[in-house]
């Protein structure tokens, strides 16, 4: 028995010195942890969301989730050859120019009325705390840190490691003149050496003036949290981008819910959104939502224009990597939403009705 219980000391020594490491972050704490009590979304320490929420849907195991994923082989999880993107020089944007530039998943570029805005940049290969699992697809990598130029704003919808990566943000430091993002993740940045008095943190409900006719909103989302063995200590955000003359929905992560349409309701619509869609599954359609579902979302939004995201770039559940993009084009038949589908790195002008996108991943294997 002594061999068992030191080889478990041991086990339990590595794991805690291994959740040590800076990526990780750290938990709020002091003024911040403070004013995380007095938010009406955390309860038993810990935020929560508005409705029930269930990692799992009903049915569902943690071990016959773990099963499918070992045991259920998928050739098309992942694309069979690699991409040939070109990426878009940003530095060298006209920076009067509106345009949107996406990176894979949920990392984009959007330059609005003469601001530069990044949201949850990750440039480091994977999504994950290690670097050999959860690698991004061969050919989606275009941009690294040195390709973006000053920021006006960082937007960090949330924590998870395919939103918030820790290599690229600590790089980008020097270039994001400020960070926007729900209230707790500030903790992580700080901790990171960003300078607190450029950080802006928002709970569900709350707004920013930025200044010179721009506003920031944080709304609710359907998700969850958390970078180690504890969750929910920052809140999950959707985003609202206000300009004098557009709004900007920016998603995040979130299951379907009727907040869309209450957030539709409350703003009038949008000129944009941009919605997550991909990395869903049946056994936790509660925090990401299902192709049909984002159709219906879109619409509650009122949004004139809306640009899929969170696909084509890691590999995060069980489905086809082309499918999110070829679900939705196909259900949107009948709707006839004006969906852009931009490759990653394409220069778009999201404003422009005319344009026609081709259904670039069917160009792949």
């Amino acid at each position: 028995m002594i061999p068992f219980f030191s080889f478990a000391a041991l086990a339990v020594a590595a794991v805690f010195l291994f959740l040590q490491q800076p990526q990780f972050g750290k938990a709020p704490s002091g003024k911040r942890l403070e004013r995380i009590i007095k938010s009406p979304h955390y309860k038993k320490d810990k935020f929560d969301n508005i409705k029930v929420t269930p990692q799992l849907a009903e049915g569902t195991s943690i071990t016959g989730v773990i099963f499918r994923f070992i045991f259920e082989k998928n050739k098309n999880l992942k694309p069979q050859q690699k991409f040939k993107f070109t990426k878009t020089d940003l530095i060298n944007l006209d920076p009067t120019e509106n345009v949107y530039v996406w990176m894979g998943h949920s990392s984009y570029y959007i330059q609005i009325e003469g601001k530069r805005i990044l949201v949850d940049p990750v440039f480091s290969g994977n999504a994950s705390p290690v670097n050999f699992t959860t690698k991004a697809f061969e050919g989606t990598d275009l941009y690294s840190t040195d390709d973006i130029p000053e920021l006006d704003y960082l937007i960090i919808t949330h924590d998870h490691w395919d939103h918030l990566d820790y290599k690229t943000v600590k790089k980008l430091n020097p270039k994001a003149k400020q960070v926007i993002t729900g209230l707790g993740t500030g903790e992580h940045l700080e901790y990171w050496k960003y300078d607190p008095k450029k950080i802006i943190e928002l709970d569900w409900g709350e707004n920013f003036d930025l200044g010179n006719g721009f506003k920031v909103y944080v709304e609710t989302a359907r998700h969850f949290s958390g970078r180690g063995l504890k969750r929910n200590q920052a809140i999950w955000a959707s985003f609202i981008f206000e300009t004098s003359e557009r709004k900007i929905y920016i998603g995040g992560d979130s299951g379907f819910d009727d907040h869309f349409e209450k957030i539709g309701n409350r703003f009038g619509g949008f000129d944009l959104a941009i919605l997550e869609l991909g990395q869903y599954n049946e056994d936790w359609r509660y925090i990401h939502m299902l192709p049909e579902e984002f159709l219906v979302a879109s619409k509650n939004l009122k949004a004139k224009r809306i640009i899929p995201v969170h696909n084509s770039k890691f590999a995060l559940s069980l489905h086809d990597w082309k499918e999110p993009l070829q679900k939705v084009t196909a259900l949107n038949e009948r709707e006839n939403l004006r969906f852009i589908t931009p490759k990653i790195g394409e220069k778009v002008n999201w404003e422009n009705e005319q344009k026609v996108y081709e259904k670039w991943w069917e160009s792949y294997e």
